[in-house]
């Protein structure tokens, strides 16, 4: 689970920093708006990818999920590509909890599962 969340938000956080130029030129996003907001949010998507072997930054990530949606708020289009970045972390997190519990089962059960 932790390397698909961890890969997940490591793409999430380029998209973030690519956003900032948007947002400046595109948007007309006052530049100390959106750099502090765009990569602010790209280095937490860093710092919670390589924090995920605690329980807690999992919750995180979600936060960070509904940040991204709501730079929407900025930027419309944020809105879609940030609730399709919700949908893979989503799918992301209960895949891998699905898999972490399959072979957590094929352990106790002494069966060697796939690779």
């Amino acid at each position: 689970m932790r390397g698909m969340c961890a890969t997940m938000l490591t793409f999430e956080a380029i998209l973030l920093g690519l956003s900032v130029p948007v947002m400046i030129t595109v948007e007309d996003v006052p530049a100390g708006l959106a750099a502090p907001l765009g990569l602010g949010l790209a280095v937490l998507c860093l710092l919670t990818a390589g924090m995920l072997r605690k329980p807690w930054a999992y919750n995180l990530g979600h936060a960070l999920q509904v940040g991204s949606i709501a730079l929407g708020l900025l930027v419309p289009i944020m809105f879609f590509i940030g609730a399709m970045f919700a949908a893979l972390w989503l799918a992301a997190f209960l895949l891998g909890r699905r898999i972490d519990a399959d072979r957590a089962r094929w352990a106790a059960e002494g069966e060697p599962g796939p690779s």
